[in-house]
């Protein structure tokens, strides 16, 4: 009896001692700079520019098209983090081993650059990072922990899990040694005192491994672990099918549009002519270019003809269209109309299209799924100074306290872009 009682005694203070380890090292789990600005105003106007520029690809606790912001100046310095987000590919090509090791992990996807932004939009937005929307436990516990409800509003960090399944496995490998050597201490002492053939025979017994392993129990639970995980990662799989956010394939002309609408400040609709009377922007024709080209035949003050220009007159001479490649494609069950967004609602290129004015090589810039769509049409205000098109809605919407918005005006219902 005294060999029992000292067994349950042992076991249950190692159990307590692990408990305490754990609280231990999870408390000092997770630490945001100090530096980091936590004030409501700032992580308000961090929310904004998340939302403007990162919601598309980015989550605070969970991956995304990205990985998970939050703890972020925890795992690199702040000024890290900032050059990181103004332009990732010059981070990238500087050799810093935690920005290719993301750059591998996620399919060599490379983020767009952001040198629009100012310094004070950068520390507002690593506000909202670090302290934004965060869920407190212990109105998660009120609700009944609902996992699903936990992820959709934010739920427990990747980071976090790791740790805790990683301490947790710990703990338990540190209890298993330690009863394993308390066993076998304990076994050496009891065969050496006078004991029943009853009590011999219990303390000789060994555990027979096999005899887990082939249990139906064991083989339920790893059976249930390899569904979940292939279901996981089947989920994930079909969430990226059709976004190709980050899509910039090489062009049959190199046409920049950093020279173009950047230094010379070229009007978008210049070129691209149908963006404000129809349906689609449309790909500007040779003759188009010709209209330049027929008098700029080089760039940089160069002699001759540079090969590129030679490419739109070799397809003027032959009568042949130049064979751009397509770069944004909406699915045909999606309807949408560029002059209605650009000549009526007023929406800038830039506010789908990114920073094209930038960009050497055009590539898709916002991720363009439903979800993208109508998350700004939930925030985008609609401009109806000087629009006598919203004066009958303003007109309609005038006892509301908020700002008239796109989806006041029907922006949400389906039959608006799917019929």
């Amino acid at each position: 009896m005294l060999s029992k009682r000292s067994l349950v005694g042992i076991r249950w203070s190692f159990q307590t001692l692990a408990v305490l380890f754990f609280l231990l090292i999870g408390v000092s789990a997770y630490a945001v700079d100090p530096a980091v600005a936590s004030s409501d105003e700032a992580i308000a106007a961090g929310k904004t520019v998340f939302n403007a520029n990162c919601k598309q690809c980015h989550k605070l606790d969970q991956k995304s098209v990205g990985p998970a912001l939050r703890g972020i100046t925890e795992r690199q310095t702040i000024e890290w983090a900032k050059a990181f987000i103004v332009n990732s590919q010059a981070v990238i090509a500087s050799g810093d081993a935690y920005a290719n090791a993301l750059y591998k992990e996620y399919n060599n996807t490379v983020m767009p650059s952001h040198t629009f932004l100012t310094d004070g939009d950068l520390s507002n937005l690593l506000a909202y990072i670090e302290y934004g929307d965060k869920v407190d436990p212990a109105a998660a516990a009120v609700t009944g922990g609902d996992a699903s409800g936990a992820a959709a509003s934010g739920g427990i960090p990747s980071e976090y899990l790791s740790i805790i399944l990683g301490v947790l496995v710990l703990v338990l490998l540190l209890i298993l040694v330690v009863l394993g050597l308390i066993i076998s201490v304990l076994t050496k002492y009891i065969n050496k005192q006078d004991l029943s053939e009853d009590d011999k025979e219990f303390v000789s017994q060994k555990s027979d491994l096999s005899k887990v392993f082939k249990s139906d129990a064991f083989i339920i639970i790893v059976t249930a672990l390899v569904i979940a995980l292939v279901a996981k990662t089947a989920i994930d799989g079909l969430y990226s099918v059709g976004v190709q956010q980050g899509y910039a394939p090489a062009q049959p002309i190199a046409f920049s549009h950093a020279l173009h609408a950047g230094q010379y400040e070229i009007a978008c609709q210049y070129c691209h002519t149908g963006v404000e009377i129809g349906k689609s922007a449309n790909i500007p024709s040779a003759n188009i270019c010709m209209n330049c080209h027929t008098h700029i035949q080089n760039v940089g003050g160069k002699e001759g003809i540079s090969p590129e220009i030679a490419k739109i007159y070799a397809a003027v001479d032959n009568n042949q269209p130049i064979e751009w490649v397509r770069v944004h494609n909406l699915p045909d069950l999606a309807y949408f109309n560029h002059a209605q967004h650009v000549a009526v609602g007023g929406i800038e290129c830039q506010t789908c299209h990114g920073p094209i004015q930038e960009m050497e090589v055009v590539g898709q810039h916002s991720s363009l799924t439903m979800g993208w769509c109508i998350d700004c049409h939930r925030q985008t205000e609609i401009a109806t100074e000087g629009n006598a098109y919203y004066d009958k809605l303003v007109q309609l919407h005038s006892t509301s306290k908020d700002a008239l918005k796109v989806k006041d005006i029907g922006g949400l219902e389906c039959a608006k872009c799917h019929y």
